[in-house]
């Protein structure tokens, strides 16, 4: 199964949701009269038919009967009550592609109660920039080429990964929740200019560009981080310093910990 010539419907409307039909418009996978979504806001679809020119239905099992690719984007707390809506219009037809974090595939499919092809994945915020990475999660009771539809669509969006699904909660400790500690590093250093003097906005074009720079780098060169700060860090230099005191607030420790903490928790919402 490949994506060129499918139908695509999005039960859920949201960011996420967003970001993927503007990846798959603006990559020309799909055009948008093949693409329908619904959402609980009326308002959020009226926005999203006129922007990007797609269909609208305020009907979830009408969506899937008229979807080949289901992509279940709708909160955690309410995927079992959505998932039991439109059990009665899945069929053979339908793939569908779960982007909730912590909803194993298991308890997916006792939602639906009856067999369903099926694939969990876990992407992040930057693919509303076309920039995020995705895990997709290896799945039994798939068709030829499934999987390879799955790894089409969320390329549309960022880079792709492909694991087992019992990693999935690692990737969201580290990827998932990743925009958010970087997001304080961004801030962290804008401040620290703005403590050395320079103005907000300076300091924050500065900020942001030094992480996005040096992300690219390290992507495009596969150089390792630590060459990259080898190559900064002149004896007694200016780095150095700097490095000193990053390493003397236990910098690695503590992203580490916010990695781990979070695999942690997203482990303990999966049980719940």
């Amino acid at each position: 199964m490949t994506i060129q010539g499918k139908t695509v419907g999005f039960l859920g409307a949201g960011n996420m949701g967003e970001a993927m039909i503007k990846g798959l418009l603006e990559g020309g996978l799909v055009s948008a009269s093949a693409i329908c979504a619904t959402d609980v806001r009326g308002d959020r679809l009226e926005d999203m038919a006129r922007r990007y020119g797609i269909g609208t239905t305020d009907s979830n099992p009408a969506l899937v009967e008229e979807s080949d690719v289901v992509i279940l984007a709708v909160k955690p707390q309410i995927m079992g009550a959505v998932l039991k809506e439109v059990a009665d219009a899945a069929g053979p037809r339908n793939l569908f592609i779960s982007v909730a974090a912590g909803v194993a595939t298991r308890t997916m499919r006792a939602h639906f109660g009856k067999p369903v092809r099926l694939i969990r994945v876990m992407p992040n915020t930057p693919a509303l920039v076309l920039e995020g990475v995705t895990a997709i999660a290896r799945a039994e009771g798939l068709d030829p080429g499934d999987l390879e539809t799955a790894q089409a669509l969320f390329r549309a969006v960022g880079r792709v990964v492909v694991l087992d699904e019992d990693a999935l909660d690692a990737v969201t400790g580290l990827s998932g929740s990743g925009p958010a500690y970087v997001a304080i590093v961004v801030e962290s250093l804008a401040d620290g200019g703005v403590k050395m003097g320079l103005d907000r906005a300076t300091a924050m074009t500065l900020a942001t560009q030094t992480v996005l720079g040096s992300a690219k780098l390290i992507r495009e060169t596969n150089l390792h981080p630590g060459q990259l700060k080898d190559m900064v860090s002149s004896p007694g230099g200016t780095t150095i310093a700097g490095i000193s005191a990053l390493e003397d607030g236990g910098v690695r420790r503590i992203f580490i910990n916010a990695v781990e903490k979070a695999t942690q928790r997203s482990r303990e919402l999966g049980k719940a």
